[in-house]
């Protein structure tokens, strides 16, 4: 397991989470000078998009995420996203919670799964930091902000070698390992079948640096060719045009991790059976964890640097609903499968009694003591639009 995931882990999921908010708040857009109280505005879209790209990429947050560490569990980095999201004026249940961190993770698990290069990883994340500076041109600090993160980036993974790069592309894998969920634009598209698997092209450019297959070279004990032997492949390869830049500004050439709501189009998520091979939520649950300690110190450390703002004055928060109706999110609460659940980080640290109270300090630091009245029309027609993606 490689201790530099995280801040790639983190960086990629969070841009797929605001491409499907900006896309949702898009499709709701109506004009200042036309929209109800209750009613989603441009300037609400910026303000949300802002507020959790300010809070995503702030200073202290990002020194504490680069530093090395393991990877911990889907439930405590969930936490992490879960609090994030709530960084704005935009408030979301646990069910709809749930189907964003749906979306954003099977969109991930398909750019890891088709990174030509184990280094094309960073390719990926530097497409999502250029569509993050997009959403905010209008704001100097905040584009700082990124570009600050992006040269930290550069300085912590552009002196690794391809095989330090495939450990983290091993790592990432054996995080989405077990997710299968069907997302529609992905079963439209053919690139994932109906159990929640995707399919892996056999067409396309090959990745840069190497050959086209179909030819085997044979060689002697001097290290001269002596025989070649040509094969057919099945496939339909091309040789790449062209390497990705990996600087700050440049041409990726990779279009893995760019934004595919761009395109207007629905969205549904469904859950896949289950394997039959995974452990009971029982077995899940009971266990004993022998990185629980850690997980706790880690959850402690990386919440403790995000600076939530909370809304100012009596401006209400405003729900997104991801489903077409309430009835229809309380259903998809009721039916998500326990293993797919994030509501309760399990950690089993019942022993270390003074970091149990640092945690549950710092987790009532961000706790909005004055809950606000749900706008209903704005969060419906929000979640409505939501379940469309």
């Amino acid at each position: 397991m490689s201790v530099r995931t995280l801040p790639l882990l983190f960086l990629n999921l969070g841009g797929e989470m605001l491409y499907i908010l900006d896309q949702r708040l898009r499709a709701q857009n109506i004009p200042g000078d036309k929209a109800r109280r209750d009613e989603w505005t441009e300037v609400d879209r910026k303000r949300v998009l802002n507020d959790i790209i300010s809070t995503m990429f702030n200073r202290k947050f990002m020194e504490e995420l680069f530093k090395p560490q393991e990877l911990y569990s889907k439930k405590a980095l969930r936490t992490v996203y879960d609090r994030l999201a709530h960084a704005s004026i935009m408030r979301l249940n646990q069910a709809s919670m749930d189907k964003l961190y749906d979306l954003m993770t099977m969109a991930l698990k398909y750019q890891v799964l088709l990174c030509p290069r184990p280094k094309d990883v960073l390719l990926v994340t530097f497409n999502h930091l250029d569509a993050i500076k997009g959403f905010i041109q209008d704001s100097p600090p905040l584009l700082h902000l990124v570009d600050k993160t992006f040269q930290q980036l550069l300085k912590t993974y552009g002196g690794l070698s391809a095989g330090e790069f495939q450990l983290i592309r091993q790592t990432l894998l054996t995080f989405f390992q077990d997710l299968h969920i069907r997302v529609s634009v992905f079963l439209k598209d053919r690139v994932q079948n109906s159990n929640g698997r995707f399919v892996l092209p056999v067409s396309g450019p090959v990745p840069w640096g190497t050959e086209v297959p179909g030819l085997i070279r044979m060689f002697n004990n001097k290290g001269e060719e002596v025989k070649r032997v040509e094969f057919q492949h099945g496939g339909n390869y091309v040789t790449a045009p062209e390497e990705g830049s990996f600087e700050l500004y440049g041409d990726r050439v990779l279009t893995l991790g760019t934004n595919m709501y761009s395109v207007n189009r629905p969205v549904e998520t469904h859950m896949s059976e289950p394997s039959k091979n995974l452990a009971s939520p029982t077995q899940q649950t009971t266990a004993p964890n022998p990185l629980a300690k850690e997980e706790l110190n880690f959850l402690a450390r990386l919440m403790g640097r995000m600076e939530i703002k909370k809304p100012s004055g009596p401006e209400p928060g405003f729900r997104l609903n991801l489903f077409t109706t309430d009835e229809e999110e309380e259903q998809a609460a009721l039916s998500r499968p326990e293993e797919l659940s994030y509501e309760v980080v399990n950690i089993q640290a019942t022993q270390d009694q003074q970091r149990n109270k640092e945690l549950a300090r710092i987790m009532g630091e961000f706790e909005i003591t004055d809950q606000p009245r749900w706008s209903a029309s704005k969060g419906d027609d929000l979640l409505a639009m939501m379940d469309e993606l």
